[in-house]
């Protein structure tokens, strides 16, 4: 009996220590892929192993030798077993930090204490600043990484490796002056996840006429690009239109992705078998460049030539009927179409109408949509025109002359012409004055006595004020303008003082989307805010706009750091929030109220 009973008390002290044993804090440290060490600029990965703990580690505030970049759980892990009759389970959560390298040195980190369970301490070394070297495929010959040759395949920038890339596209090579053409950007990828896309510098359209298109990619689909399949959606397409003949070219924008990078293992242990983690990258990746051979319109152009360039259709119309003499009546003209249909112009009607029909300026209304393949609507000419004499008269055919690229020939249009009858009015005009009078040689009398002692008005001091008044004027109006000139010679400082009312524009749009309900917009805003007020006050371009840049500048203007890291947090959970599940209005006004705090705080520290 004594026996049994010191087994059971045996067990039950092994199954306790075995929990025990079971629940664990672990951490690792791992430099950035394609990286064997840690030097000075370069990413690393300190992860935190959680194993059947309740609780999560709290965000590190701080990490020695380096600057805290990133931190969110990247994996999660369960496991079940049944041995007779009883099931027991084991998860673990994997947490990772993502920290750039400061300062030469040995460090250490840790414990992390979670739930009670401590962890254990890692070291890690951090180098000397690798030397820059230029990307391979920057270099003169270099290859893509599907071994072609040249300007016309993706470039790369960054850490792609041929996992990330765009390709631009034009739907055709060649085209005529004003000839629409689409240019597409399509982003190509295989990692897990991208988190965020966003334009660092703008597209260079040279020599063309651009037209954005809203018509992208709202998901991603799945296309097999050198015997390798990709996720692929289409992130930005233009219309454009070239302005004159040669060899054009069109540069790519460069653009910002944050993307999940999952790497593979397998348990040493055997338990699970092959696990995984993901793990947060920053890759700035450019389109390749461009060039469109433009050719000339056939000559000889047509003297009215409307500029046109596309497939056209004028129709014209008449509002009312009734036409009296010095009462203004109107025409409609519309021009429908696709093509460089904004541009088009109508002839002048005041040389084709009567001379007794005086036509003025028309106004004109667009309906103009930018699609996917070209831009296409129609614009209303509204031409006002008064008849100065009573008659019969003819509102002659007007024609418009396009070129049509489909056909390669000059085409023409006509809109109809119209024979009105237009009535006498009430007032006096040329056909209703038969007669002319006739010229009276005699002289008027004088009404106003004429005496030596009158004194010319020239003398008077009201006469020479109509002098002053003008010249002194044009002085202060000249000092005013060099003034002005003054204060805005120095583009660096209009740039910060307008940068605080720039924000402030922005805010107000963010504020009316959170209103609204409309998290997207709201995020964009409140980001663009930030971004665009930090690059106008520190004077940053736009390209160049990272958080180690601004932690720099704002350290070399005396901001505290407290600030410093308060701004950085708040771009964080903004950018954070973009991608979170959505955000009720509560969150909505915590970030719209810590932003304006931000920068109320920004400026006083600026002044």
């Amino acid at each position: 009996m004594m026996k049994k009973i010191f087994w059971i008390i045996l067990l039950l002290l092994i199954s306790g220590i075995t929990e025990l044993w079971a629940q664990s804090v672990t951490l690792s440290v791992s430099p950035a892929r394609g990286h064997r060490e840690i030097s000075v600029g370069d990413l690393f990965y300190i992860t935190i192993n959680v194993k059947d703990v309740a609780g999560n580690p709290e965000k590190p505030s701080e990490v020695a030798g380096a600057k805290v970049i990133y931190f969110d759980r990247t994996g999660q892990s369960s496991s079940f077993s049944s041995i007779n009759g009883k099931v027991t389970q084991s998860t673990s959560y994997t947490w990772t930090l993502t920290a750039r390298a400061q300062q030469e040195g040995t460090f250490s980190f840790g414990p992390v204490t979670v739930g009670g369970v401590k962890s254990n301490t890692v070291n890690y070394a951090i180098g000397a600043p690798m030397p820059t070297q230029v990307p391979p495929t920057q270099g003169k010959g270099a290859s893509s990484p599907n071994g072609a040759q040249g300007g016309d395949k993706p470039e790369y920038i960054g850490k792609g490796d041929g996992n990330l890339f765009m390709r631009a596209e034009v739907s055709q090579a060649s085209a005529y002056v004003n000839q629409a053409i689409l240019y597409t950007v399509k982003l190509y990828s295989t990692y897990d996840a991208i988190k965020f896309i966003g334009a660092t510098a703008s597209p260079k359209f040279d020599g063309f006429v651009v037209e954005e298109s809203k018509d992208i990619s709202t998901s991603l689909e799945y296309e097999t690009y050198n015997g390798k399949t990709y996720a692929t959606a289409i992130i930005a397409r233009y219309i454009i239109f070239p302005q004159h003949e040669g060899k054009l070219s069109v540069k790519g924008n460069t653009y910002t992705v944050s993307v999940d990078q999952r790497e593979y293992y397998r348990d040493p242990f055997g338990f699970y078998g092959q696990m995984s983690v993901s793990k947060p990258m920053q890759l700035n990746v450019t389109p390749n460049e461009l060039t469109v051979n433009v050719k000339s319109l056939p000559q000889p152009v047509p003297q009215d030539f409307s500029g046109g360039v596309g497939d056209f259709k004028l129709t014209s119309w008449l509002p009312v009927q009734k036409f009296i003499t010095n009462q203004v009546s109107s025409i409609v003209y519309t021009v429908e179409g696709s093509g460089n249909i904004k541009y088009v112009t109508l002839p002048d009607l005041q040389k084709i109408y009567p001379s007794e029909l005086e036509v003025y300026t028309p106004t004109t209304e667009s309906n103009v949509n930018v699609g996917s393949h070209n831009v296409s609507g129609k614009v209303k000419f509204d031409y006002s025109f008064m008849p100065l004499e009573w008659g019969n008269y003819r509102l002659p055919d007007v024609k418009l002359v396009y070129f049509n690229p489909a056909t390669g020939k000059y085409e023409t249009s006509v809109a109809q012409g119209y024979s009105i009858a237009v009535e006498k009015g009430s007032g006096s005009e040329k056909s209703q004055v038969k007669t002319s009078a006739a010229f009276d040689p005699t002289l008027m009398a004088v009404k106003t006595n004429l005496s030596f002692n009158h004194r010319p008005y020239v003398y008077g001091f009201f006469y020479w004020l109509f002098y002053i008044i003008p010249i002194g004027g044009i002085i202060i109006a000249y000092v005013s303008y060099r003034s002005y000139l003054s204060a805005n010679s120095d583009l660096v400082a209009v740039r910060s003082r307008k940068a605080n009312r720039m924000a402030r524009r922005r805010l107000k749009r963010a504020y009316s989307y959170m209103k609204a309900g409309d998290k997207k917009g709201f995020l964009d805003e409140i980001l663009s805010s930030l971004w665009g007020y930090l690059g106008d006050k520190l004077n940053i371009p736009t390209s160049e706009l990272s958080r180690d840049n601004i932690t720099g500048e704002l350290a070399m203007r005396d901001v505290s750091d407290e600030e410093t890291k308060q701004l950085i947090r708040l771009i964080d959970d903004v950018e954070f929030e973009k991608y979170a599940p959505a955000a009720s209005a509560t969150e909505m006004n915590d970030i719209y109220d810590r932003t304006i705090e931000m920068m109320n705080s920004l400026e006083e520290s600026f002044k």
